[in-house]
This record gives C-alpha cells, sequence and structure tokens, in this order.
C-alpha cells in the first residue's frame, strides 16, 4: 500500500503492563475506506491494541498515526478532535443505563455540537433506523435484547458520522443469527459511508464475512498482514494452528516455528 492509502498506520510499538511485554514492537497499516479485522487468541493483544488506537492508552514507545498525525504524542485536548472522528462500539454496548435509546445516541451531538435540539432528534431517528431499531427510542437498554443493545450502542457510535469506526468483539454473548446479522450490516456501514473500519474478533465466520484486510496476532507480535485472500494460504504455523482449529499441542515443534519465523 502507498501511504495515501494507509489511515492508520502503527510504527514499532511496544506496550508493558508492568515489567510483562504486551505489544512486542509491531509495525502495521489500515488501509483507507476497508474493513480490517484485528485476529487472534485470547491474551494475544488485540484489545489493548485496540486501546492504543482509539487513544485510551498510551503505549511505552512507538508511532500510532491517524491521517499522518501520531496519536501516541498528542495532548488530551488534540486527542478530543481526533476522537470525535471516530465511533467505537464496545464489547458490552456500554449504554448508559439510565437513558433512552434516544438519549443515549444523542449524547455525542449535544456534547460536541451546537444544533438545535430538534434538529438532533432528527438525526437519531435517522441513526436508529439505519440500525434497524427504529420506533425504539422510549426505551431502555435493560428492555433490549443483546443482539439490539449492540445495534443501539453502534447507532450512537455513528451519531457524528466518523470517518473512522471500530468495534471490540462485537460478536460476543450473541448467539450465530443475530451475529451474523451484525456482520451484514458492518458490510453495509463500508459499502455506503466508504468508512474506515477496524474489527477486534477471534470470530472465524465472522472474519470471512466482513474482512478486506487482516492483521493476526500472536503472543504480542504481528504473524499476518494481508489480505483476506492470502490469510487463506498462509502456511505461518500459528496462522494455520487457528484457522483449523488445532490446539497448541498439535502444531509444529519449536524447532521448526523458529526456523519458520526466522526465514529458514
Amino acid at each position: 500500500m502507498t501511504e495515501m492509502e494507509d489511515a492508520i498506520k502503527v510504527n514499532n510499538l511496544v506496550t508493558h503492563y508492568g515489567d510483562r511485554v504486551i505489544l512486542k514492537s509491531i509495525s502495521f497499516a489500515v488501509p483507507r475506506g476497508q474493513t480490517t479485522v484485528i485476529l487472534g487468541g485470547s491474551g494475544c493483544g488485540k484489545s489493548t491494541l485496540l486501546k492504543h488506537l482509539i487513544g485510551l492508552l498510551r503505549p511505552t514507545s512507538g508511532q500510532i498515526l491517524i491521517n499522518n498525525g501520531n496519536i501516541a504524542a498528542m495532548n488530551e485536548g488534540e486527542l478530543d478532535e481526533i476522537r470525535k472522528k471516530m465511533g467505537v462500539l464496545f464489547q458490552g454496548a456500554a449504554l448508559l443505563n439510565s437513558m433512552t435509546l434516544a438519549d443515549n445516541v444523542a449524547l455525542p451531538l449535544r456534547e460536541h455540537t451546537k444544533l438545535e435540539d430538534s434538529t438532533i432528534q432528527i438525526m437519531v431517528r435517522m441513526k436508529l433506523d439505519l440500525v434497524g431499531l427504529s420506533g425504539f427510542e422510549h426505551f431502555f437498554p435493560s428492555q433490549l435484547s443483546g443482539g439490539m443493545k449492540k445495534r443501539a450502542g453502534l447507532a450512537r457510535a455513528m451519531a457524528l458520522d466518523p470517518e473512522f469506526l471500530f468495534f471490540d468483539e462485537p460478536s460476543a454473548g450473541l448467539d450465530p443469527v443475530t451475529a451474523a446479522g451484525l456482520d451484514k450490516l458492518i458490510l453495509k456501514l463500508r459499502d455506503v459511508f466508504k468508512m474506515t473500519i477496524v474489527v477486534v474478533t477471534h470470530e472465524l465466520p465472522s472474519v470471512f464475512m466482513i474482512a478486506d484486510y487482516v492483521i493476526m496476532l500472536d503472543l504480542g507480535d504481528v504473524v499476518f498482514a494481508g489480505t483476506l485472500d492470502e490469510l487463506r494460504i498462509s502456511e505461518h504455523p500459528r496462522v494455520r494452528m487457528f484457522l483449523e482449529r488445532r490446539p497448541e499441542t498439535e502444531v509444529y515443534s519449536p524447532e521448526d516455528y523458529f526456523r519458520f519465523i526466522a526465514g529458514d
């Protein structure tokens, strides 16, 4: 990819939790206007990486370039301006239980714009309709199913018409049918709004449905970065283990693995 095509570029990112290294000098790029999936098993560093990409966590060292600005070096005021271009759907939807869906979706508009309330209400109805929740404006989160909460959280993430949309395990806790519906909605947003979408997940059915580009982490390292078709044919032992759902004991020997990553 050329630099013009990179919406996000990560250079030599290192993160520690205390003395433990979580991300080991990783580098990759996220293509603009496509859906990039960050894939990997539990504990590989996916959620930590997402927190870096949305500016919630500072790395130990390295760069995170979003539209060529390094958010790892920005102050809070500068970060707030960048975050206005981001929408985030957290794993549990993170709706405010004391507010109706309409008020949840309206919150970013009331906080970050000077729009009249009548205009905000129109925009709220549009966002809820976009995610299939028209008519649920006055419902509270406790009255919704898990899938409906995810859709409501997505409507709020879309409130400011962001340039970037981030998902943290969107299929977590959902039945297969509901998860497939959410995947189709992600594809719709990509195609209609030409957004740059980043999805953190370990759900293989979702990966194969929505991904244009895949970044796979394993134990804090990037072991694969490429298109979905390239992922399917990758011979990296950790990639094969993950895609074929094979336990650790059935993967290559340590000697073979280290020879592979050394390029022998």
